[in-house]
């Protein structure tokens, strides 16, 4: 290939990506899901390059394409918000939190993000002071369909439920793990979506009705604070 070839592909290559990335933004501009022809209009791209475009990034769960026809942003594009917000700053309001419930007594305390369409991510963690852990790392990663925290996960970013269809905490037994249990609440931010999940987790035996009853209350409380510390207000459900 000769020099020329070679600088006008890494050139068609750069403006695909260049393109690319100006309909993520202009999906990310809108409050609601946007139509084909909206973004066509925002963009100033045809429909038959937006369509190719598109498919490479609902490939990378960065868009996603809704039943109704209309585009909004995916799991991954969420994903790299909650990263940048893991950077800078979610440590400083979160661990704290964790510490604070395992000084409670509670089982081992874990913050879990959205990793990829599979997985998520245990960002933070606490160990208890028990014996006996779940030995979860900071760093693991775990099925997103599994767990409480996978649960909520999956419900609130990948099925884009709300607080209303969710609620604002769930338990797993022997889910990921046939041995060890979890109760999980979900964290928010101020843009009102899901930074992530608070769990406490732990082996299953120890998870008896009285139990799951005082950590449920405690996880809801830790969730709730992390969210205000945050930013993002914490939602009413009846």
């Amino acid at each position: 290939m000769s020099r020329t070839a070679s600088q006008d592909t890494s050139s068609d290559g750069v403006a695909a990506v260049e393109r690319a990335l100006a309909i993520v933004d202009a999906i990310s501009q809108r409050t609601e899901p946007i139509t084909l022809a909206d973004l066509s209009r925002a963009t100033g791209f045809y429909k038959s390059t937006l369509l190719r475009l598109i498919a490479s990034l609902e490939k990378a769960s960065l868009v996603v394409r809704r039943a109704d026809g209309r585009y909004a942003l995916g799991p991954f594009a969420h994903s790299l918000g909650r990263a940048y917000e893991a950077t800078y700053g979610l440590t400083e309001h979160i661990l704290p939190i964790l510490q604070g419930l395992v000084e409670k007594g509670t089982e081992s305390a874990s913050f879990h993000v959205y990793h990829d369409p599979a997985f998520r991510m245990c960002l933070l963690r606490v160990d208890s002071h028990h014996s006996t852990l779940d030995r979860i790392r900071v760093g693991d990663l775990l099925p997103l369909d599994k767990g409480a925290a996978g649960r909520l996960i999956t419900a609130y970013l990948v099925q884009e439920k709300t607080p209303e269809d969710v609620g604002l905490l769930l338990i797993s037994m022997g889910e990921r793990d046939p041995n060890c249990a979890a109760v999980a609440s979900p964290v928010f931010g101020p843009d009102g979506q899901l930074c992530g999940a608070i769990s406490l987790s732990g082996p299953k035996e120890r998870f008896v009705p009285a139990a799951v009853k005082k950590m449920s209350k405690l996880v809801q409380e830790a969730a709730r604070a992390a969210t205000q510390s945050l930013g993002g207000r914490w939602p009413s459900v009846k």
